[in-house]
């Protein structure tokens, strides 16, 4: 058969165009699929117009229509995507010339010349393939990917979390030169302990090496710690402050004019053990009035009175004790957070460690108690954010026409992101939300950049998730779920975004400032994947009784 004949078998035309939607009708679809790869929602067809221009456009869905003679005709709806002229693809549809001439299948080599024209070399940074054909890499743009805010959503088994570890594998591996390590600098709040098998060369800080200083929480973290918010009580509020403010001048070195200006909210050391005693002594106090007994057993004696405060800060005196003396808050409140130093707290978490350097830190958050976890959360987030915000100015006033704010920027990764940001108003969540908003409304001007990854996208605080810039969405079956990322996502993708519930483990669509086009993407296998969470129960059931240890079990229960 020769070509021309070949071209006019495919039996497709145009049969309506809108502003985002060209409608097709096909009188033979396996012919039609002959002339390119197999089609299916997600695949890219091209449209010649008379002006030699090629409209390419992505397929949202099929529908049949049966006329009353009982023929059938395929009717395909396509989103526009861009125009190919003189070679070069452009985005937006609105320039096709009317009636468009030809349909066809778009060839592997114009879908790859898209992609390939839209980014430089030097900005390059691929992880995925098109899920249509895995001839086709799907590029993004490194800058503006790690640069602007990224969410990563999908139900469990979506592949979510090999995609965020193949992510972050390719971005520790890239190097502009011939150097041992690069400047990665990923942390990873890891709150089920997955990332430690991904990522072996760490620096993996979790309960049993994790040292927080406590003396850096700020006056919110510090009340919701130590006081009980629901309690409402002045008089422990009171002196709490009272006690840290003048503890930290305390142990200030410095001017009476520098000592003066310390707040509650100063990031200096005060001693937790001295802030104790000084709430027992109120709660005990006994005062002289300035008089003595005149007969009596007690003659010529003073005579007291209970202090103001007298038996009224009990609550907040075993509340403070029970925390100092409760293990599993011994690393922040033990004698290792009252004595680390703000430089060696900011190097551990940035894995700037004098033994050993390293671009990944997994913090394993699964040991730490759950009524801290908001606290620890927050704490660490804003030492990061801060560290931005202080290195930029650090910068900028060594060289005022520096453009560059922070040349050892951070991407901070939060896995289970509705664990830490719900859209709860529960005071227990209060310090982590107001953190993580802060670093997605302000964080890109500092170097401090987000990767949220939930399951749960629905129950992620709206204002955070409103911040990304950059989206992989994976099979999500929750309707919620669906909605509430359909809402965030640009609405010019049509129905391409009801494909979410259908996606296969590791298929996800790819959207962004990025990416040249919103594509559904085949992620590329992660080289050491994370620890898997899923327990084979039938196979565990299925072998012979396993005895268990009560003794070992009760010595770490009570650690």
């Amino acid at each position: 058969m020769s070509t021309y004949e070949e071209e006019n078998k495919l039996n497709a035309e145009v049969i309506s165009v809108y502003p985002d939607k060209v409608r097709i009708s096909v009188e033979d679809l396996e012919s039609f699929k002959i002339a390119g790869e197999a089609l299916k929602v997600g695949s890219y067809v091209r449209i010649s117009d008379n002006e030699n221009s090629v409209l390419i456009a992505i397929i949202e869905n099929f529908s049949i229509e049966v006329a009353d003679t009982g023929s059938r005709k395929y009717i395909i709806e396509a989103n526009p995507l861009g125009v190919i002229s003189n070679d070069v693809f452009t985005r937006g549809g609105d320039s096709i010339a009317i009636p468009p001439k030809k349909v066809e299948p778009a060839r592997e080599d114009e879908i790859k010349k898209i992609y390939e024209q839209s980014i430089t070399a030097e900005d390059n940074f691929t992880f995925s393939m098109l899920s249509s054909n895995h001839n086709i890499k799907v590029p993004v743009n490194g800058n503006k990917f790690f640069n602007k805010h990224i969410a990563i959503v999908g139900s469990t088994g979506s592949g979510k979390s090999h995609t965020l570890t193949t992510i972050l594998q390719k971005a520790v591996a890239t190097k502009s030169g011939d150097f041992a390590l690069n400047n990665t600098h990923v942390v990873i709040f890891d709150i089920h302990s997955e990332y430690k098998s991904a990522f072996p060369d760490s620096n993996l800080i979790d309960i049993s090496n994790l040292t927080l200083p406590y003396w850096m929480l700020n006056s919110d973290e510090l009340q919701e710690l130590f006081l009980d918010t629901d309690a409402n009580d002045h008089n422990q509020r009171f002196i709490f402050k009272d006690a840290v403010v003048s503890n930290r001048k305390d142990n200030f070195v410095g001017s009476k004019d520098e000592k003066d200006k310390i707040h509650f909210d100063s990031p200096l050391f005060f001693d937790i053990e001295e802030v104790l005693k000084y709430a027992q002594a109120k709660n005990t106090e006994i005062i002289e009035t300035g008089e003595t007994y005149a007969s009596g057993a007690k003659k010529g004696q003073p005579k007291t009175t209970q202090g103001s405060l007298y038996g009224k800060l009990t609550n907040f005196v075993n509340r403070l004790e029970n925390k100092l003396n409760d293990k599993r808050l011994e690393f922040l409140l033990g004698k290792k957070a009252r004595k680390i130093s703000f430089q060696e707290a900011i190097s551990n978490i940035l894995g700037f460690k004098k033994e050993s350097l390293s671009n990944v830190t997994v913090i394993d958050l699964s040991g730490v108690p759950f009524e801290v976890l908001s606290i620890t959360v927050s704490l660490i987030s804003r030492i990061l954010f801060e560290y931005g915000y202080i290195y930029k100015r650090l910068r900028t006033s060594k060289n005022p026409q520096e453009k560059v704010n922070n040349d050892i920027p951070i991407l901070l990764v939060y896995e289970e992101a509705h664990k830490y940001v719900p859209t709860s108003d529960l005071i227990k969540y209060r310090a982590s939300k107001n953190s993580i908003e802060r670093i997605a409304k302000e964080g890109r001007k500092y170097g401090v950049s987000l990767l949220l990854a939930s399951q749960r996208p629905s129950e992620i605080s709206e204002t955070i998730f409103s911040q990304c810039n950059n989206f992989i969405a994976m099979r999500l079956t929750n309707p919620n779920d669906q909605n509430y990322v359909k809402r965030l996502l640009p609405d010019t993708l049509g129905n391409l975004i009801n494909k979410l519930p259908t996606l296969r483990a590791g298929e996800g669509l790819l959207i962004g400032e990025s990416i040249v086009l919103p594509s559904i993407i085949q992620m590329e296998k992660c080289k050491l994947p994370p620890s898997s969470n899923d327990i084979p129960y039938w196979e565990l059931w299925k072998e012979e009784w396993k005895d268990l240890d009560f003794d070992a079990l009760k010595e770490e229960w009570y650690k």
